[in-house]
């Protein structure tokens, strides 16, 4: 059950003021739709319309052959369909249009396409993705309209930028932001600068865990689990001025422990334990992740959802890569 609203212990310094001159061009709505404002758990998704893994354009998808990361549309479907239904059934779940013809095959992970300024009270800017992976630029166009017809202002940095899976809230006006492989640094300077944003930053070294929702997961607004293994002291230490860190390991970062999302009192991950053969490396690897979570869980007051997006791992994705917040209500309730 949930209890009464968190009172946050650490707060930032402040919002710095904001510069005059913008980041990037910008659309400033009339009449904002305003969904962020809603008090349920409110994300956006896209169905699996144009999804394939023709093009492999991450490290997972080379890993693989041509016939064993090919799609099969129809469990795909099915598969997206049980997480969505499980999201909508607790909140709200705005669908992504996709366009006639469209040929983007990643526009299912909705987490890469922007962020929802969430430190912001009027909590109408998104600041959309400039895609590093070639595939993917045309998404940013397809995100502009979309939230441009919602009422939202929207923003398109001139540097690279890979939407909440690079940049994930903390509390206040606190932020993480991940660069150094599809992200770069000078794009969260700006959104310091314009927006009065506090973003830790912290690079990416490993290429299997190449966003930041592979290392880095907000659990509360006191806790986040961490891949310390993939930071330095420094990185580290700053973080623990803002949040208290739940360590977690390599081991259990690669199998997608970070690439969860929370719900209310639920933490969703994916897993495709049930396809896998007991006794071989990926078994031992899925279990362990599964197992920690239930311990992260259980001693947080969480319940633990698995879904299988066994379709989705051959585009070298995992459960929050689907999902784009529009609000962070889950955030405002203490469990324990």
């Amino acid at each position: 059950m949930l209890n009464s609203k968190t009172q946050i212990n650490k707060r930032s310094a402040g919002a710095r003021k904001i510069l005059p001159k913008p980041l990037v061009d910008s659309f400033a709505p009339s009449r904002p739709w305003n969904l962020s404002h809603l008090d349920v758990p409110t994300f956006l998704m896209c169905p699996p319309i144009s999804y394939s893994t023709k093009v492999p354009n991450n490290i997972w998808m080379e890993d693989l052959t041509e016939s064993k990361r090919k799609v099969e549309p129809k469990k795909a479907y099915r598969q997206f369909q049980t997480l969505y239904q499980f999201l909508s059934s607790r909140g709200v779940v705005q669908l992504l249009p996709v366009p006639p013809d469209c040929a983007l095959q990643d526009l299912v992970f909705t987490a890469n396409l922007g962020i929802l300024l969430e430190h912001l009270p009027a909590k109408d800017t998104v600041v959309l993705a400039n895609y590093q992976s070639t595939p993917r630029v045309g998404e940013t166009e397809v995100g502009v309209k979309f939230f441009q017809s919602m009422g939202y202002k929207t923003i398109v940095p001139k540097t690279k930028f890979e939407g909440e899976a690079e940049l994930k809230h903390l509390y206040d006006n606190v932020y993480v932001g991940g660069y150094g492989i599809r992200s770069e640094k000078e794009t969260y300077d700006q959104l310091e600068n314009q927006f009065g944003m506090k973003i830790i930053k912290v690079r990416e070294r490993d290429s299997y865990l190449y966003h930041l929702d592979c290392s880095i997961f907000p659990l509360t607004y006191e806790k986040t689990i961490v891949c310390t293994q993939l930071l330095d002291s420094n990185e580290i230490k700053e973080l623990e001025g803002h949040t208290e860190i739940i360590d977690v390991s390599r081991e259990e970062a690669i199998p997608g422990l970070c690439n969860s999302v929370r719900l209310g009192n639920f933490l969703l991950n994916g897993s495709h334990i049930h396809e896998l053969k007991r006794g071989t490396e990926a078994y031992r690897l899925e279990l362990a992740k599964n197992r920690r979570l239930e311990d992260i869980a259980a001693d947080n007051g969480f319940e633990l959802a698995l879904f299988n997006l066994s379709e989705y791992q051959k585009g070298g994705a995992a459960l929050s890569c689907m999902v784009m917040h529009l609000n962070r209500v889950s955030y405002q309730h203490r469990l324990l």
